[in-house]
């Protein structure tokens, strides 16, 4: 019996597909973190998961910063598009209102829009997910204890006070974790400080890392001072700076 050549051409697609399916759903998927002996093995598996997404999306912003300076160096003679577009991306950074011609309104749009380094996310992922194991991280994906306020947004703490209104935001995946994380520390008032101390360091060409960030996240816990302690001890005993990068930016 003859073969048709198309049908045979389809199964060994479904095959190979059958094959390989489970390998490129174990790219994309969560691990189940729970499933890792605690210590190393975890710890490993956490960084060679989480590590992608953060670089992913460090990616998005610095391309965004890219184009941001080029337009901020033509800003005396912008096209309507590129005007549009750094409007566009002023309102995506939280400021309420941009003009190209005010130099303070640029000077607060290259402070925010802007890198974070890979082991101060790491850390704090690491450390408000329970190395991915939290019922938060789990249940909602949420990998940096952020916070929301509408009714059903997210997942009520069973810790929370009487009178308190606040839930653990849920998330569809942990890459809409990090996006989100990363756009709270660029644009939160509570973080101003980090984006200053970042601003320093690139103007005078000086290393940007997480440790040194730090200091700007003392509201990000309840803990302070405790917290930042605990983040830099992670960063220092994990090796984590070994991902941050230099930046070869001239300053503007």
């Amino acid at each position: 019996m003859t073969i048709n050549r198309k049908l045979l051409l389809a199964l060994i697609a479904f095959l190979v597909l059958a094959l390989i399916a489970p390998t490129l759903w174990g790219w994309y998927s969560t691990p189940n973190f729970s499933n890792y002996a605690a210590g190393n093995e975890r710890k490993t598996a956490f960084f060679e998961y989480m590590l992608p997404l953060v670089t992913e999306q460090n990616k998005v912003i610095i391309a965004e910063r890219q184009s941001m300076l080029s337009w901020y160096e033509a800003r005396k003679d912008l096209s309507w598009w590129k005007q549009s577009q750094t409007e566009r991306l002023a309102k995506k950074y939280k400021l309420s209102e941009f003009d190209p011609e005010n130099e303070a309104h640029w000077a607060s749009l290259k402070t925010r829009v802007d890198a974070v380094p890979p082991s101060l996310a790491l850390a704090q992922a690491a450390n408000e997910s329970a190395w991915g194991t939290s019922r938060f991280a789990r249940e909602g994906n949420n990998y940096y204890g952020q916070w929301c306020y509408t009714a059903g947004c997210g997942i009520v703490p069973k810790s929370r006070g009487k009178g308190e209104k606040h839930e653990v935001a849920a998330f569809s995946s942990v890459k809409e974790s990090v996006t989100s994380y990363m756009q709270n520390l660029n644009t939160h008032r509570s973080y101003s400080e980090l984006r200053k101390i970042r601003k320093s360091l690139r103007d005078t060409k000086k290393e940007i890392n997480g440790t040194s960030l730090l200091p700007g996240l003392l509201s990000y816990s309840t803990r302070g001072e405790h917290y930042t302690s605990e983040l830099a001890q992670m960063i220092r005993q994990n090796k984590l700076q070994q991902y941050d990068k230099p930046s070869n930016e001239k300053p503007m």
